[in-house]
């Protein structure tokens, strides 16, 4: 044999391995309808949102405003004397003026200038908000800072809204200020995961120390994975959250069935299991046990595997016309009798 014919040879046995190495993969790795985006369950400490609230006033209401003027009253008397007109607060009286309360969210990131929008609430007695114009109202965070400031017209809804009393304003309040938030210099980050589970927290580890070719993330708890910043991306800390929020984790979730005994849902998750049982209820009989079969028409009888999930046990119901509310009540049952491995959630 000559060197040619060897080295091809050992080509495509080498072809031949990562042909057999991507099968098995394909066979052992779950499946991607699985995976989520790691931006889908975790999110990076310190980049959320925060709540802003401020006190203002609606006016040129067409009579439907607040007609106990104790809030008004003042707040337009206070309003004119900071535009240098003095009026007694006795002397302001009308109904086309109500007290409200602006709530928004600042954003991560948010920069001065940029424009938010601002959901107001009538707290007095006024009837409909609809036609107002919100006067310029400072919102605060929780530590008692000006972040933005909120003026424009009221946008209620259409006429047959149920609730008048509440309204928006798109666009309506301007960030007067940064929020500060250095990340080019940090040298480690932190993600804590939106359902924590010991499992995720540990794949998600895992996954980003593959993609980052090192030791490089640690999961902490069933909820934190910390990720020290790798040599390469010092200074490029935003490319480094863009490639890891990018990867794709599979999620663990403990077995669970939620029942809505009022509406008659019931929502089960794929890892819930059941063992050995014989259950009986009315004119029905299904059996959970090691041989093999389907529910039968006609004598109302099932026969399914043992081991198997709940929703291979709700089909076989179904196929002899169980109604919602007997699924109900034999899921309790098979709880009850400690059969069901995972927790039921009645709601």
């Amino acid at each position: 044999m000559s060197l040619r014919d060897f080295g091809v040879r050992v080509f495509g046995l080498h072809v031949l391995a990562v042909l057999i190495l991507v099968i098995l993969a394909a066979l052992i790795l779950p499946p991607a309808a699985q995976a989520a985006r790691v931006k889908d369950i975790a999110n990076v400490r310190g980049v959320r949102e925060n709540q802003l609230i401020g006190y203002g006033i609606v006016v040129g209401l067409k009579g439907t405003g607040d007609s106990k003027a104790e809030f008004t009253n003042k707040s337009v008397a206070r309003m004119l004397d900071k535009l240098g007109v003095k009026v007694d607060d006795k002397e302001v009286a009308s109904k086309n003026v109500a007290a409200v309360v602006l709530t928004a969210s600042l954003p991560p990131f948010a920069r001065a200038g940029n424009k938010i929008d601002i959901q107001v609430s009538a707290i007095g007695d006024a009837t409909s908000l609809a036609g107002g114009m919100l006067l310029q109202t400072p919102l605060r965070a929780a530590d008692q800072q000006i972040y933005a400031v909120a003026q424009g017209s009221m946008l209620v809804g259409n006429g047959n809204d149920s609730h008048p009393t509440s309204g928006r304003v798109p666009n309506g309040a301007i960030i007067e200020r940064d929020v500060a938030e250095d990340f080019t210099s940090r040298k480690m980050f932190r993600l804590t995961l939106h359902n924590p589970d010991f499992t995720t927290s540990a794949r998600l580890a895992k996954r980003i120390n593959m993609d980052l070719s090192g030791k490089y993330a640690t999961a902490k708890d069933a909820g934190t994975v910390d990720i020290v910043v790798p040599f390469s991306y010092e200074g490029r800390a935003v490319e480094l959250l863009a490639s890891i929020e990018s990867l794709d984790v599979t999620p663990d979730t403990r077995a669970k069935v939620i029942v809505n005994e009022k509406t008659g849902t019931v929502v089960i998750g794929d890892t819930v299991r059941i063992s050995r049982i014989a259950i009986s209820h009315g004119d029905l009989t299904v059996k959970v046990d090691g041989a093999k079969g389907k529910a039968k028409d006609g004598d109302r009888v099932g026969v399914i595997d043992s081991g198997t999930n709940v929703g291979d046990l709700v089909k076989a119901l179904n196929q002899i016309g169980v109604s919602p509310r007997d699924l109900i009540t034999i899921l309790q049952n098979i709880k009850a009798a400690g059969a069901l491995q995972g927790e039921l959630e009645i709601l």
